[in-house]
């Protein structure tokens, strides 16, 4: 039996703001527990909660983002609710949400698949107060609950179930959470639990259209998590289908360490929680002249499917692809270093500076856990690599071996031209220039020929490998020095005669 996986996400996003979303109370990450929940965070008597301005601004930037600029997905009036329901790390026994009028409705977040480009259109965004956090791991036997978190501003992003696949489902995030970060919003860090995805994950035999019965899967903190628990929930909902059995509605929690979902409780509807408006609180009603000044805001910052949209468009001629494109702009730090190398570099360039900057600056960023902000590489200076290269001067070899390393040596932001750090200086100190006279390469040829007269043997003979060989031979004797075209032209030359 062919089965088709339904799976729609809720993604919390934290809000960049430095005080709550009720509250003057700070939302710094790693303070001492309990040391950052003010008396209106936990809703002492006599209290009163005041909505957070930067927090409706961070929300209309989002609601605009996702709707090509245009703001009629913006309410003009939204009403904050409380959410009831009763845990140990909720002090307040009830969340201050909104339900029925939430700030943004409807939008969309374009992903690429393997079948091409794909829309994933938005239910809602609402903002809304986070709960406390239990510790269970420090204890014996009993629990902690640290209140930092409570009152910390969210905004809570919900797609329509139109994601067939795990891989689907880790787009939308991945582009989802490039979009808040690139829109400075949230600062996307899941280990701190800035970003974090609940999957509603159902199971149905292909071509019906009733939904099947959802699970949701809560807190998946990571895309690696977020794959792995939506491919075991949907296993493990077609077995129970497969047996004669029925699945049952219920939140469930992922254990990375066993790579399964297990039971958390049973799932509530929304008349659980008994949903009414915050007496506390006024209709939040925004006015035109402030979705107006976020929208010119944002014109100027620009969004990642404007930028995809304007490279493809000036650097396509110049080899530049749409998976190019898409990695390029994963964030806006990257998608401007990118541009300073072009414009430095030049727009024929603009594929080298694309590879370079995804391959070697990259991996190099990768390996020591920094971001793109703190490359120590100035734009100009990997622009002034890649022009070597492309002119000639030096091999890629030798740009890679050689000259980037020397380059990543240098302390970031301390660049400039002709001093340390500058590309042409350390091939000019080094003596890397590229061997291009013919006749010095011809010479080099003749040597290598010469001394592996069994080699050029086997290539006469039809054996293609012993031409890589004598390649690396002559590239061996000029240590990576000659220019490659060259040396294969000569040498193919030779052989032939």
């Amino acid at each position: 039996m062919n089965w088709e996986i339904v799976i729609g996400l809720e993604t919390h996003a934290q809000l960049s703001t430095a005080s709550k979303m009720f509250s003057g109370a700070s939302t710094a990450f790693g303070a001492p527990p309990n040391t950052q929940a003010s008396a209106v965070d936990i809703a002492l008597p006599g209290v009163l909660p005041v909505a957070n301005h930067g927090a409706v601004e961070r929300a209309i930037r989002f609601g605009l983002a996702v709707n090509g600029g245009l703001s009629d997905n913006i309410s003009r009036r939204s009403v904050f609710a409380r959410k009831n329901y009763f845990y140990p790390d909720l002090p307040k026994g009830y969340q201050i949400s909104q339900f029925e009028m939430p700030i943004v409705k409807g939008g969309e977040i374009r992903i690429l698949t393997k079948d091409g480009q794909k829309e994933v259109s938005l239910t809602r965004a609402h903002l809304e107060e986070d709960a406390g956090k239990s510790l269970h791991e420090d204890f014996r036997d009993v629990s902690g609950i640290d209140l930092n978190r409570a009152g910390t501003p969210l905004l809570e992003i919900v797609s329509e179930p139109v994601m067939r696949s795990a891989e689907e489902a880790v787009a939308y995030a991945k582009t989802l959470h490039g979009l808040v970060r690139w829109i400075g919003i949230c600062d996307g860090n899941m280990q701190e639990g800035s970003f974090r995805c609940d999957a509603n994950v159902s199971v149905r035999r292909r071509g019906e259209a009733k939904l099947g019965t959802r699970c949701e899967i809560k807190n998946l903190n990571s895309f690696r998590f977020l794959e792995r628990a939506i491919k075991f929930e949907a296993k493990r909902q077609i077995e129970i289908l497969e047996d004669g059995g029925k699945i049952v509605q219920e939140t469930r929690l992922y254990d990375p360490d066993k790579d399964e979902t297990r039971s958390m409780r049973s799932k509530e509807e929304a008349h659980d929680y008994r949903y009414f408006p915050d007496p506390d609180l006024l209709p939040l009603v925004i006015a035109e002249r402030w979705i107006d000044e976020i929208g010119q805001e944002l014109s100027r910052i620009g969004t990642p499917e404007a930028r995809r949209a304007r490279y493809l468009l000036d650097y396509a001629s110049y080899g530049l692809t749409l998976d190019d494109a898409l990695l390029l702009t994963q964030s806006r730090e990257m998608a401007d270093y990118f541009e300073a190398c072009v414009t430095a570099a030049g727009k024929e360039n603009a594929k080298l500076c694309a590879n370079w900057l995804m391959g070697e600056v990259s991996a190099r960023l990768n390996e020591e856990g920094r971001d793109i902000a703190a490359c120590p590489i100035h734009p100009k200076a990997l622009a002034k690599l890649i022009n070597l290269i492309a002119r000639g001067t030096i091999t890629n070899k030798i740009a890679k071996e050689t000259v980037f390393p020397a380059m990543w040596k240098v302390v970031a932001g301390t660049f400039t031209l002709g001093g340390p750090g500058d590309p042409e200086m350390i091939v000019m100190d080094l003596g890397l220039q590229q061997i291009s006279d013919a006749g010095e390469i011809e010479k080099i040829v003749d040597q290598v020929l010469a001394a592996n007269a069994k080699q050029a043997e086997d290539y006469r003979a039809g054996k293609e490998k012993a031409f890589n060989s004598l390649v690396g031979q002559v590239m061996k004797a000029t240590q990576g020095k000659a220019n490659p075209a060259q040396v294969n032209e000569v040498l193919k030359r030779k052989l032939a005669g």
